[in-house]
């Protein structure tokens, strides 16, 4: 997968909830673009962590993956960078009032373990951590959605 497929790839992913959010309202509204906005700040640390764990698979296969083409050291990097704008755009949802405490520090929680992963994997380089750091990043949304609904009901 190329920068480009990976960009492709997470507005594809990042369209149900947009897709849901307008098929309730009826309307595209900026909470729901919210939404999507996580889910692309997810995808790129998320298929990274992945890549890094099957790098020799991907070179094989030809796949011109981030650590295929520009090393482990600087995917790490990488993941580092977005997992922080991750953890940022994360925070947006309280920050225009679509959610309260509970997601905020639901989110805080969830974002700063994310980051804890990152700052591991470029420390150490190691396919375990990678691996690990994808199986968190897709708890990670899971859990990211969950808080938001549950601090949605809770709230209003």
């Amino acid at each position: 997968m190329t920068p480009q497929n990976i960009v492709i790839g997470g507005l594809a992913g990042a369209m149900p909830p947009l897709l849901g959010w307008t098929a309730v309202t009826g309307q595209v509204e900026g909470h729901a673009l919210l939404l999507v906005l996580i889910i692309f700040a997810w995808t790129p640390p998320h298929f990274w962590a992945l890549a890094i764990h099957r790098k020799e698979e991907y070179a094989k296969a030809g796949i011109p993956m981030l650590p295929v083409t520009h090393g482990n050291k600087y995917t790490e990097l990488h993941i580092l960078l977005y997992t922080l704008m991750l953890l940022a755009v994360s925070l947006l949802p309280f920050v225009t009032g679509m959610s309260g405490v509970i997601y905020l520090v639901g989110a805080l929680a969830l974002g700063l373990r994310f980051l804890q992963y990152a700052v591991r994997l470029l420390r150490g380089d190691d396919r375990r951590v990678a691996l690990n750091t994808f199986k968190y990043s897709i708890t990670y949304l899971m859990a990211l959605f969950v808080v938001l609904l549950v601090d949605h009901f809770v709230f209003f």
